[in-house]
Formats: C-alpha cells, structure tokens, sequence
C-alpha cells in the first residue's frame, strides 16, 4: 500500500492506495472456467492505535482500489495504519507518519 497522510490546519487528508487484483467471481480465464472470487472486505484505519475507519467492501471494488478520507485532531508525526483482510483471510498493514 502508498498511504500519505498531509495535515492542514485541525484536519488531516489521508490517501491510500492499495494493490490487489479485486476479481469479482463472475469472470472466466481463456479455458472458459471461473476465475474465483478473491476482494478486498474489511478495512480498518488507526491513528495512533485508535481506530478512525472501518469500511466492509464487496467484489464490487475495482482492481488496485484507491481510498480516501479526512481525519480531525492528527497533528504532524502522528502514526496512521491502514489494515485490509480479504475474502480468502489475508491480510496487510501499512503505517504512514503525518506530514
């Protein structure tokens, strides 16, 4: 994940975007069976180890999504991680200091 986290003023814009290939289940590979499903469905946020956001997707979610939102109170040096679990119980953590 590339997560930058910029404070201006009492708020701060964190964007994150993550790598993962989000199949649907509905498609099918060039020997016409289903590609499974495999997606992105819960993510967490944290600043400082409290938790800000948590978000459940579907396969709905296109390939390599991008996510966005707006955190009050964080100050500049401040820890924000981003965890993401998907349907096949993997999982990834990326932390990123407030600028």
């Amino acid at each position: 994940m590339r997560i930058r986290a910029q404070a201006a003023g009492d708020k701060t814009t964190v964007r994150v975007l993550m790598s993962h290939e989000m199949e649907t289940g509905q498609r099918k590979d060039s020997a016409g069976k289903t590609i499974p499903a495999w997606f992105i469905q819960e993510i967490t946020a944290q600043l400082n180890g409290k938790t800000v956001l948590t978000a459940e997707w579907g396969p709905a979610v296109s390939k390599n999504p991008f996510l966005q939102f707006t955190v009050k109170g964080a100050k500049a040096g401040d820890k924000i991680a981003v965890t993401w679990r998907d349907n096949r119980g993997e999982s990834r953590t990326d932390e990123a200091t407030v600028s």
